[in-house]
């Protein structure tokens, strides 16, 4: 072969590989082409790989969240004398009898309201050194000194708005509250509320003479209802009212009570009369007439000395009120019975039986046998009343 064909023959050859090399190059580029195709045309779920897949959101579960409140309430707390009074047996010689002091007068119940988250306590005194009077049958007043009797008995508010609040005029009227604020004793009524939190709940606390039923007292009470309850608070309210000595109450106290609560009242405590009256369930809601005597320098040697603790256990869900729980603890507005020592003192055995008994005959309208064990009102359920 000559040497031209030889070099064509090689020529050739080079030719036909480099075709074969072009044409695996294009068949290559044509799978990757067509894989890439088929890829973007998979639907999401066609992915197999379980980390990329999103989990619907499970929500946590929400905890109720649940509270009790204790609260406990005493009558009239005259701690005072009036000047016509034997002072030798009057309640401020007491604190000095015997070097007793100011924790003399509630040391036989502070077991009791010491457990408790607050108490309350009618004040029916002044705690003033003025001897400008007013002209009236009784003038009850202690030094300022005797405000220390509240917190050493563990009482937290007081109510005074009551007929002897004024009976050493303005200036008694306030010395009565310096008295307080000194002993960082809280006070409602006379135009003050206690507003306050008790274990994260709000609560406020008012107090009235109600001796009327005139439209612009009771226009005035809905109003300060209503404020209170725009803060879901629990509305306490003290009334000092109805007839002295009377066991039943009267009916400008039923209507005056009733209307509070058809107005968001909650809890209705009542007093003046010195003596117990019966408690009424109204609404789901509570009312104790009159609490009696309890820490009473107004009477020596009263024919009656019976009086109880009013203690209320209210229960909150998500900061809603759904109970209150109600139970008495029957006392003595003294430590002794054949007279008045002014050292109220626990009930026991056929006396705090008798006092129960006595109660319960007197509140034919409870809905349920009062006692020392809590009975519970469903505040959410329908009323009957």
């Amino acid at each position: 072969m000559s040497l031209k064909k030889k070099r064509r023959r090689k020529f050739n050859k080079k030719i036909a590989i480099k075709n074969l090399l072009v044409l695996l190059i294009c068949i290559s580029l044509s799978l990757i082409t067509i894989k890439t195709i088929s890829s973007s045309f998979k639907k999401p779920n066609e992915n197999h790989n379980t980390n990329n897949v999103i989990k619907p959101a499970v929500s946590p579960k929400v905890e109720n969240t649940n509270t009790e409140v204790l609260l406990s309430a005493v009558g009239d707390c005259t701690i005072g004398t009036d000047s016509k009074f034997n002072y030798a047996s009057s309640l401020p010689a007491m604190a000095q009898n015997q070097n007793n002091g100011f924790a003399y007068y509630f040391k036989n119940v502070r077991s009791i309201l010491s457990k408790d988250d607050v108490t309350i306590a009618n004040l029916e005194t002044t705690f003033t050194d003025s001897n400008d009077k007013a002209d009236k049958q009784f003038n009850f007043k202690a030094s300022s000194d005797y405000a220390k009797s509240l917190t050493l008995g563990s009482i937290e508010g007081v109510n005074i708005s009551n007929n002897h609040i004024y009976d050493y005029k303005e200036k008694g009227f306030l010395d009565t509250k310096n008295a307080l604020e000194k002993e960082k004793v809280n006070y409602f009524g006379e135009g003050s509320k206690w507003t306050t939190k008790i274990k994260g709940q709000s609560f406020g606390f008012l107090g009235y003479r109600g001796w009327s039923l005139d439209k612009r007292f009771l226009d005035k009470l809905k109003e300060d209802i209503s404020q209170l309850k725009k803060t879901n608070s629990v509305v306490i309210i003290n009334f000092h009212w109805g007839a002295e000595n009377a066991y039943y109450p009267v009916a400008a106290q039923k209507d005056l009570a009733h209307f509070a609560i058809d107005n968001g009242a909650d809890i209705i405590l009542g007093h003046h009369p010195h003596v117990i009256e019966g408690i009424e369930q109204y609404k789901n809601k509570i009312i104790a007439y009159s609490l009696g005597n309890f820490c009473f320098g107004g009477n020596s040697n009263p024919s009656d000395k019976t009086t109880f603790i009013f203690q209320s256990n209210l229960k909150f869900v998500n900061n809603n009120l759904t109970s209150i729980g109600v139970r008495v603890i029957p006392c003595s507005i003294s430590s002794v019975n054949y007279t008045n020592d002014y050292c109220p003192t626990l009930l026991a055995s056929n006396a705090k039986v008798n006092l129960l008994s006595n109660l319960n005959r007197l509140s034919d309208n409870a809905g349920f046998e009062i006692s020392d064990k809590f009975f519970y009102i469903n505040t959410k359920k329908t009323s009957i009343n």
